[in-house]
């Protein structure tokens, strides 16, 4: 159900009242920063960096990196956020249409690229974000679980299906854009990726408004299997949860994670300060280590990074993606999606085919 937009400028006011009282009192310079990495990482990387500049007051806002972008066109007059981290480049690239970000060349920007930077150092990539298919170990089986996309629209996980809303998140709507693409490869149009989403549609129980709702309802089995990313799945296997994973044997998708400095911020030198930070190998390990982030540097030495990095890169097949292409016509397909494929799957029998979106 989508909210009407004086709910979403209420949430956005309550919100941003919350950041500046929580700054009452404190003589320190506050960094206000936006991001989809949740609450394990943002604590994790505030403390770090707090540590390092004992006189900043590191404050951030937890939301899905297209809310993100919903926010910053809404305080576009009176901008509250100082850094957006988080999020796929498709959804950085949209915010250039309404000159969202101003440029900034951090201080490791030699070491990451060219796949990732956004023009005239409008962001730049600090993570790497594979997408999985996963699912609750506790009640599949590994070597039954699903092995590749169209295995999860197989009749036995049908109403087992879990999905983080996609008009909210990035991840999701990258995981929709390949399934998209893969569609206009095969066929020329768009018509057997939507019927494949709405045959998905019908197989989903529930979409989770957020990644903390979905992985309490997969933990207790309220849904058996996801497609989610991988870094949030190894963290919720790292508190106990009993969530099983696999790379898409065709080939996953490979989301390259973006930061970027927000035009007005009121902050800017420690704005600039904290993009300099995260992408340094001190911070990039860190989460790497704490946090599971594939970190998008290319000249990280190769025994200072954990095993599981290693893994992942030997292991992964990278499908063939055009961002250009999502980043262009994303926002359309997921329009589409949202009023003609959502909600309908459970009467596939009774609908024609979608015709050609392209």
């Amino acid at each position: 159900m989508r909210r009407p937009d004086h709910f979403r400028a209420l949430t956005a006011l309550v919100a941003l009242l919350t950041l500046g009282t929580a700054c009452v009192g404190d003589r320190r310079t506050p960094v206000v920063v936006y991001s989809p990495h949740g609450r394990d990482q943002l604590k994790l990387l505030e403390a770090a960096f707090e540590a390092e500049h004992p006189d900043v007051d590191v404050r951030w806002l937890d939301m899905g990196s297209q809310e993100i972008l919903d926010r910053l066109r809404f305080e576009r007059v009176n901008t509250q956020a100082d850094v957006w981290f988080g999020g796929p480049t498709t959804i950085f690239a949209r915010s250039l249409h309404d000159s969202l970000l101003q440029p900034y060349r951090p201080s490791w920007a030699a070491a990451v690229g060219p796949d990732g930077v956004g023009p005239d150092d409008m962001y730049w990539p600090v993570y790497r974000t594979p997408a999985v298919i996963a699912y609750n170990s506790a009640a599949v089986p590994d070597s039954e679980a699903p092995a590749d996309w169209d295995d999860v629209l197989a009749p036995r996980w049908h109403g087992k299906i879990l999905i983080r809303d996609p008009m909210a998140s990035g991840t999701m709507r990258a995981i929709w854009g390949f399934i998209i693409e893969r569609s206009l490869r095969a066929t020329g149009d768009t018509t057997a990726a939507m019927q494949w989403l709405r045959r998905l549609d019908g197989a989903t129980k529930t979409y989770a408004l957020n990644p903390a709702i979905l992985d309490q309802k997969l933990a207790r089995q309220e849904g058996l299997v996801t497609l989610w990313d991988l870094p949030d799945i190894l963290i919720s296997q790292g508190k106990g949860m009993p969530f099983g994973w696999r790379f898409p044997t065709s080939g996953t998708v490979v989301i390259d994670d973006a930061i970027g400095l927000v035009r007005g911020s009121r902050h800017p030198e420690v704005a600039k300060a904290f993009i300099d930070f995260v992408g340094e190998p001190p911070a990039l390990l860190l989460a790497a280590r704490r946090v599971y982030r594939l970190p998008a540097r290319l000249d990280l030495p190769e025994d200072s990074v954990p095993p599981w990095v290693a893994e992942v890169e030997r292991t992964m097949i990278v499908a063939p993606m055009d961002w250009e292409l999502l980043a262009r016509e994303g926002s359309a397909w997921m329009g589409y999606w949202d009023q003609h494929v959502r909600g309908t799957g459970k009467h596939l029998t009774r609908r024609p085919a979608d015709p050609p979106t392209r």
